[in-house]
This record gives C-alpha cells, sequence and structure tokens, in this order.
C-alpha cells in the first residue's frame, strides 16, 4: 500500500472546469454517438427516449453521486478507496478490484472499435466514399472487421496515444488534454447539428426521437433504456471514483454530478438528431442497427453535397469520443498500481497500458479467426464478444450494485451526507438521493442483470396475448 503522503500527493483538478471535462469525457464515448441512436432507431424513437432520460434521472445519476462520494472521501482509487473507509482487509476491496478488471478489459477491446473510427477518419480524408456504391461502402465495414493487420495497426496506434496522454498525469495529462478534447467534440457536434437542421429530414427526426411512439417499444426495449442508462456514464468500473479521488474538498459533487450527466444526455440526444435527419434524407432507415454508424452513415454522407467535409468531421468526433473514454479506463488501472504497490506513474501507465494493448489482440483478430480458431467453438462467442458480454453484463452491474449498497447502507450517514451535502446549494436533496441509492437503483440494476445474464429468462419480458411466447 502506498503511504498516506504519496496519496496526498497523487494530484489534483485544478479546476472544477477541468474535473467537469474530464468526467464527462469519460462518460461520453462511442456509445452516445454510436449506440444510442441505433438503439433509439430499434426501439421506435420517442418513448424508448423518454424512459431512458428517466433511468438517467433515478439510477445513473444517484449512482454516480455515490462514486464520486466515495472516491472523495477516500482520496484512492477503487481498491485503496474501499480499504480506507473500510479497513485494510475488508471484503469491500474485491468491489474496487472488480472496477479495475473491468477497466482493463473493457479498454482491450474498446482500443479495437476505436481503431475502426481511426480507420474511417482516414477513409473520410481520402474520399474513399466518393464515387463507391452503396454496396461497396457497405462491405467495407466487413473487409475492415477481418482484416488482422489493419486491426491489429490501428489498435496499437490507438492505445500509443491514450498511454502518452494518460503519462502526463492529472494536470498536465488527463486534464489539459480534455480541454483540448471535449470543447472539439461539442463544435464538431454543433456544427453536424446546424447542417442536420437544413436537412429535409430533420422534421421527420425531430418527431421520431421525441414524440412517444409506443408501437416499436418492448419490454426488452427498456430493460435496454435501463442499461444503457446505466452504461453510458461510465459507471460500475470505478472510472468516476477515480477521478473523485483527485476532487478537492470545497468542490459541489451534486451539482457537478448532474451538469456531467446533463451533458452526457445531450451528447447523447444530439447524436441522434445529427444522424436521423441525414438517415432519412436519403430514404434510408432508422433500424440500421449497429451498422448505422459504419455503413448507413457514409453511404448517406457518400450521397450529399458537402459530404465529404461532413464525414471527415463526424469521424472525428467519434474518434475524440472514444479517446476521451480511453483515457479514463486506463486511468483506472494506472491509479490503482499507483496507490496499492507505490509505483511511478510512468512505470504503472507503461506497464499496464502494453498489458491492456497484449490482452486486446485476440480481439483485434477475432473477426480474422487468425488467433484461438477454437474459441468460438467452445464458448459460443468469438475472443471479442465474450469480454464484452463479461464486462457489460457481469462486471458493470455487480459494480454498479456494490456501489449502491455500500455507500446507502454500509457508509457512515454522517460521512456519507457531509460529502453530498459539502459546498452544494442542492444539499435539500439529500434524503431523495439516499432513496433512490438505497432501494430504486439497487432493485433496478438487479433485474437488469437478473435478465442480462438470463437468470431471469427474457421470454418473461415478451408480450403475452396474440403474437406473445
Amino acid at each position: 500500500m502506498a503511504t498516506d503522503s504519496a496519496t496526498a500527493s497523487r494530484g489534483q483538478w485544478s479546476t472544477r472546469g477541468g474535473f467537469i471535462l474530464a468526467a464527462a469525457g469519460s462518460a461520453v464515448g462511442l456509445g452516445n454517438i454510436w449506440k444510442f441512436p441505433y438503439i433509439t432507431g430499434e426501439n421506435g424513437g420517442g418513448l424508448f427516449v423518454l424512459i431512458y432520460l428517466v433511468c438517467i434521472a433515478l439510477i445513473g445519476l444517484p449512482i454516480m453521486i455515490g462514486e464520486l462520494i466515495i472516491g472523495r472521501r477516500a482520496q484512492r482509487s477503487p481498491v485503496g478507496a474501499f480499504q480506507k473507509l473500510r479497513g485494510e482487509q475488508t471484503a469491500w476491496r474485491i468491489i474496487g478490484w472488480m472496477g479495475v478488471l473491468a477497466g482493463f478489459i473493457i479498454l482491450s477491446y474498446y482500443s479495437v472499435v476505436a481503431g475502426w473510427t481511426m480507420n474511417y477518419v482516414l477513409m473520410a480524408l481520402t474520399r474513399f466514399f466518393s464515387g463507391k456504391s452503396p454496396e461497396e461502402i457497405g462491405s467495407a465495414f466487413g473487409t475492415l472487421y477481418t482484416a488482422w493487420d489493419i486491426n491489429l495497426f490501428w489498435h496499437a496506434a490507438f492505445m500509443l496515444t491514450t498511454i502518452g496522454i494518460v503519462l502526463g498525469g492529472i494536470k498536465k495529462g488527463i486534464e489539459a488534454w480534455s480541454r483540448i478534447l471535449m470543447p472539439a467534440l461539442f463544435l464538431m457536434m454543433l456544427v453536424l447539428l446546424v447542417d442536420a437542421v437544413l436537412q429535409p429530414g430533420f422534421g421527420r427526426a425531430a418527431s421520431f426521437v421525441f414524440s412517444p411512439n409506443a408501437d416499436k417499444l418492448t419490454p426488452q426495449g427498456v430493460l435496454e433504456a435501463l442499461g444503457h442508462s446505466f452504461f453510458t456514464l461510465s459507471l460500475g468500473m470505478g472510472a468516476l471514483l477515480t477521478y473523485g479521488s483527485y476532487l478537492s474538498k470545497d468542490r459541489d459533487l451534486v451539482g457537478s454530478s448532474a451538469l456531467i450527466s446533463g451533458l452526457d444526455t445531450l451528447v447523447a440526444l444530439a447524436a441522434c438528431l445529427i444522424l436521423f435527419p441525414i438517415i432519412f434524407s436519403q430514404g434510408m432507415a432508422a433500424e440500421a442497427g449497429p451498422g448505422l454508424v459504419f455503413k448507413s452513415m457514409p453511404i448517406a454522407f457518400s450521397k450529399m453535397t458537402g459530404g465529404v467535409l461532413l464525414s471527415i468531421l463526424f469521424f472525428v468526433l467519434l474518434f475524440f469520443a472514444a479517446l476521451s473514454s480511453a483515457i479514463s479506463l486506463l486511468e483506472v488501472v494506472a491509479s490503482s498500481f499507483i496507490d496499492q504497490l507505490d509505483w511511478t506513474r510512468r512505470r504503472a501507465v507503461l506497464v499496464t497500458g502494453s498489458m491492456i494493448f497484449l490482452f486486446g489482440v485476440p480481439s483485434a483478430l477475432a473477426g480474422s479467426g487468425k488467433l484461438f480458431p477454437a474459441w468460438e467453438k467452445l464458448v459460443g462467442k468469438n475472443f471479442f464478444d465474450t469480454f464484452d458480454y463479461l464486462a457489460s453484463n457481469w462486471l458493470l452491474p455487480l459494480g454498479g450494485l456494490a456501489i449502491a449498497i455500500f455507500v446507502g447502507w454500509v457508509m457512515p450517514d454522517d460521512e456519507r451526507r457531509e460529502e453530498f451535502t459539502r459546498g452544494s446549494k442542492l444539499g435539500a436533496l439529500y434524503p431523495v438521493w439516499l432513496v433512490s441509492v438505497r432501494f430504486v437503483a439497487p432493485i433496478a440494476i438487479t433485474l437488469l442483470w437478473l435478465f442480462s445474464v438470463e437468470i431471469l429468462p427474457k421470454h418473461w419480458l415478451a408480450p403475452s396475448g396474440p403474437g406473445g411466447h
């Protein structure tokens, strides 16, 4: 274990704005710009969006506050935080290690997906989409997915970029780059949004996103809204707990959490209002699924006036979003080695970053079948999908559930209340937050987990009566 003096000198955010941009960067990622639009399309739009917003308010935000409370109170990364608050040998340190493991695993395959965004930036810059048929553009992603050498190259390039930023530390690395990445991300979104407003399909897109149409929403869609509201904020993996550990005691923790959640939600909604007007204007379907960004959008850009510039902006936007989240994932892992083993930042970042890269190699090669070809036959999923399933369905929900239980039931009320109310004008909301973090969030996360790992069978969610099963 690191000494208290070492912990005290581990660094802090220089300003509240720097912390908010970094934490928002952790939350804003490919899930906002890639996943949220396509699951919104699959679930019919408006009513799904409304349920998602309710879930953010009742589940995502309360757990975010809980993570930041633990981190700031302990001033340590996930494992050390539980040890400092409950004793060196506490069983709660296992939850901290689960968060570190989740960050390690997620970054190993997230880096591969981020590499796809880098490849698409290059394709946009070289005008690859111009003059190609929809079939040629659509098949390009399949070619990329199965090209082991290209995937490995971009995986390495993305991890080196992430390692380089995190090596700089809290102020000169993460905070400094967040001040560049996040304003640039917001500016690119604004430019793309203005263009989307001018598209003939904007009115239809706005109606699709905000009108509560229940035709396509199923009980499983409600579960997906709940799951995405939880995962989009980077909860359950110790990222915000770690960022909270660099937060000074006089900062408004609750107000900052609300602002971070709000920014994350605005980005997700703006992504829908950027993608769907273009898709509808080109006569394409909203229900394109995961291929919406890497197949449908390039096809749409190829048909548009100014599509080359818009495609460059869009894929750079995706890359920036991926990078801002990857920084926090690596920081969770590296900071734990700094705190637990008293390593220097340089050693921790280089060692853990290299380990994550190596662990991600099978995911980079998953589409080609070049490595562990028997894995899919034995497990039922390729390497990439196996670890995505492990992180998304086990580590994150169980980590989030543990955070809710710890901060709601284990942490002494005087410590919990002090952290919630300190420096905040929203202290009167403490009883409301406590009910949510004690009861609403744990029940919702438990149900989500039970259905996602099929301990409770998903056919229970199917509608009964004619057409039901």
